[in-house]
């Protein structure tokens, strides 16, 4: 799975508008480097570990052809049937993967596991229902939705569910390295002696594999334009000796594709053919990257792509492998069965190093896809913060994360050097796979009926048809828990909880602070001058909260002797959408009447948006806020009414329409007077000097003279500097709590806390700008 979207070559949004037959082809053929590089490297390894010890290939071929029709009918099912026809379906404004369906069914169902969510949210471009009326839902349906909503312990089940989807989506990332190198390396144990080739294979690649990850800080769109034109030499070569092996060999290994010789693989094999199942579904390794990677292209070229290139190349290449074992049952004693042993002498060499390239393409995609899944986990709350960096300046979905690389490599090679042998590596990435493939059924089962509004016999169909097949799949996966399937699990096991300790606490901690934030009587109680000196400049008060006070406030208005002269609280909050148009980005409003000058400013993201640098973004929110008091009428304070506080908000774009108010930066010999939009890109200096910011409120006569000067306090307080306050939480269990919670929270979440990035992320403010206070949480 990787991310990219290019500026007009893969458009962010392909779903809602119509595409030339040229743009599909093109965006099918820069899938197959993108989507389908693990998928197309599985023939590297699935009949060696499908023959690894649970099966042998016998005289009567009964084996290589059961396990034949068998690798057919699960490239039939699953990825062309489940995902290109159904499956694909089921996007999120374009989005795919296991967030996004969760986050479909949190729109629908009001099951969301972020603790502010607004009843404004709803009102955004992409929180659509599909286009839906309520009214079509069945009656089965309605009570399902209700009995969602009702019972938390459903709701934090859902969440877990797709926690372990994500989970093992990110142990793949580990896994997929790992056994697509390794296997691509042993096609040199046929040109060199065993002994030579035990020295050789595994530190040939580790290699690889920390080269790999090393480049991982460059980015990729350098070298990007060469992943599709790798993968589709890849399966040309594939499927050129297949048809080969298919004519040369055994011309009649067609027949082999008829369910019948499953049946007789399984009569004769009995257990050893079931456990030798796990060897098998390594043929669909890669196909949950067809939905994940649909945000970057469009249902049609993914579909394409697959049932017209994809598709037949394995095909051909898994019945020539089939067509030389059928006639090949002595093989030397040193070697098992394997993709290499297939492939004519002559051209042996230049298969190996295309071979190694298309794993590497296939292995960077799973490995920036799941920078991507971390970054989405954690704008939803369920992961720690971390650092995220863009590694193209024009590809924004091109993320670099080095914690969470330096980790994948670490493990990655540990995987390699521990087990030394695609059987145990096979073992630990189909338990991964597989479970990504139950998680995708399940929530699509949903997905079925509060969604789509079909009938719940149809989503019990869907999910009995494919929940069987897989299954049978993760009972032959799971029975080698010993022989490396413990891997995936351990894995999920710790990424889990770390997810839902993160989650956990971070509820709790809001919990808090709505428990304990001021009464607007407080506030009034306190004049204008809220019983202190106002001295010039912004406050920028970070807060969790959508309404009410901040108990942190009354700390620093109790405890300081002067406070700023404009104080805005910052709330900066993910909503379940992949994007969030800039036109709707923020929702400003008042906390008390017009002479207090506090505001509160919601900056809303998607789970798949890219946060602005400093400069933009303190551009943005000044322009919001100047743009909120300029039209402030009440016609324009729509969307939400806090009833507690009375708070009205307005929705404001980044790029507001013709504001009155206009900045002029003060950059050198360059400087210039712009519009305050952030259509306009800030140029900055190669020393990444602030530049100082003046701002201009122009003569209008249609700005009357208490607007204006309200605009003038705020543009004067910009000039005189912004001060970024931000509450250094100590988070606690309540004494009298259970022994699990004092170790979720004052160990774990606490642990984590400590070594997580804050919450000024968006936001790169100068340390001696920075003011933190610390507060001690009691949940």
């Amino acid at each position: 799975m990787m991310d990219l979207e290019g500026e007009g070559v893969i458009p962010k949004s392909p779903v809602k508008k119509k595409e030339s037959w040229k743009t599909v082809l093109s965006l099918a053929y820069q899938s197959l480097g993108v989507v389908y590089g693990d998928l197309s490297t599985s023939p590297l390894y699935v009949y060696k570990s499908a023959f690894a010890e649970d099966i042998h290939h016998s005289d009567t071929n009964e084996e290589i052809f059961g396990v034949l029709s068998f690798v057919f009918w699960t490239l039939t099912l699953m990825p062309l049937l489940k995902y290109v026809f159904i499956v694909l379906r089921a996007d999120d404004n374009g989005e795919g993967g296991t967030f996004a369906l969760y986050s479909l069914l949190c729109r629908h169902a009001r099951v969301c596991s972020l603790p502010n969510c607004q009843l404004a949210d709803e009102e955004l471009s992409e929180y659509k229902k599909d286009g839906m009326a309520s009214n079509n839902r069945s009656l089965l349906g309605s009570s399902l939705k209700s009995t969602l909503e009702k019972h938390k312990i459903l709701q934090r089940l859902l969440l877990v569910l797709a926690l372990i989807g994500t989970c093992m989506v990110i142990g793949d990332g580990v896994l997929t390295p790992a056994i697509s190198v390794f296997s691509a390396v042993s096609g040199l144990e046929l040109s060199m002696s065993k002994e030579q080739h035990r020295y050789v294979e595994v530190p040939a690649a580790c290699a690889i594999l920390i080269f790999l990850f090393a480049l991982q800080h460059y980015g990729t769109h350098r070298v990007g334009f060469l992943f599709a034109p790798v993968v589709m030499t890849w399966l040309l070569c594939i499927s050129a000796i297949g048809v080969y092996n298919i004519f040369h060999w055994n011309p009649h290994v067609y027949k082999a594709l008829s369910p019948y010789y499953m049946y007789k693989f399984l009569k004769k094999t009995q257990k050893g053919g079931w456990m030798s199942l796990g060897g098998i579904l390594l043929c669909i390794t890669g196909s949950e990257a067809m939905f994940a990677d649909l945000g970057h292209f469009s249902q049609l070229s993914i579909k394409i792509a697959f049932t017209f290139v994809v598709y037949p190349s394995l095909i051909l290449a898994y019945m020539g492998q089939a067509a030389y074992l059928s006639r090949h049952h002595i093989v030397e004693t040193d070697y098992r069965i394997g993709f290499y042993v297939s492939v004519p002498e002559k051209i042996r060499w230049p298969v190996l190093v295309i071979a190694i390239f298309a794993a590497v393409v296939g292995s960077q995609a799973i490995i920036t896809g799941t920078f991507s899944i971390i970054k989405q986990c954690s704008a939803l709350g369920c992961f720690p913060r971390v650092k995220i960096i863009h590694t193209s300046p024009k590809i924004h979905g091109q993320i670099y994360i080095p914690e969470i690389n330096w980790t994948l490599m670490l493990l990655c090679l540990a995987v390699t050097v521990g087990f030394r042998d695609t059987k145990r590596m096979g073992n630990a990435s189909g338990l991964a796979v597989i479970t990504v493939m139950l998680v995708t059924t399940c929530l699509m089962s949903l997905v079925i009926v509060l969604c789509w509004h079909k009938s719940v016999f149809l989503a019990i169909l869907f999910i009995f048809f494919f929940g069987s097949i897989e299954a049978l799949y993760f009972s032959a996966s799971l029975i080698k828990f010993l022989e490396g399937a413990w891997v995936p699990i351990a894995l999920a096991l710790i990424f889990s909880a770390i997810m839902y300790v993160w989650h956990y606490g971070t509820l709790k901690k809001y919990e808090f602070d709505v428990q304990n934030k001021v009464s607007i009587n407080w506030l009034l109680a306190l004049g204008p001058t809220l019983g202190i000196v106002r001295v010039r400049g912004i406050g920028l008060i970070h807060t969790e909260l959508v309404s009410g006070i901040p108990a942190i406030f009354s700390h620093f208005v109790t405890n300081l002797p002067a406070f700023h002269q404009v104080v805005v609280f910052l709330c900066i909050k993910s909503v379940p959408v992949p994007h969030v148009s800039p036109e709707e980005r923020f929702l400003v409003g008042r906390v008390g009447p017009k002479e207090y000058r506090l505001y509160r400013c919601i900056a809303r993201y998607g789970y798949r948006d890219i946060h602005k640098d400093d400069l933009e973004f303190e551009k943005d929110l000044i322009c919001s806020i100047a743009e909120f008091i300029r039209s402030e009428r009440p016609e324009c304070s729509i969307l939400t009414i806090d009833s507690e506080n009375d708070e009205k908000m307005t929705v404001i774009g980044t790029s507001s329409s013709n504001l009155g108010v206009r900045i002029h930066e003060d950059g050198g010999e360059d400087s210039s007077e712009i519009a305050c939009t952030s259509e306009v890109k800030v140029v900055k200096s190669p020393e990444r000097l602030r530049k100082r910011v003046r701002f201009i409120v122009p003569e209008s006569p249609r700005i009357d003279n208490e607007v204006k000067e309200e605009l003038r306090e705020l543009m004067d307080a910009r000039e005189a500097g912004m001060a970024f306050i931000l509450g250094h939480s100590y988070v606690r269990a309540k004494k009298g709590s259970s022994l699990m919670k004092k170790i979720v929270i004052n160990l774990g979440y606490d642990f984590l806390r400590r070594n997580s990035r804050g919450p000024n992320y968006a936001l790169s403010i100068p340390h001696a700008s920075t003011l933190e206070v610390g507060m001690v949480y009691q949940v």
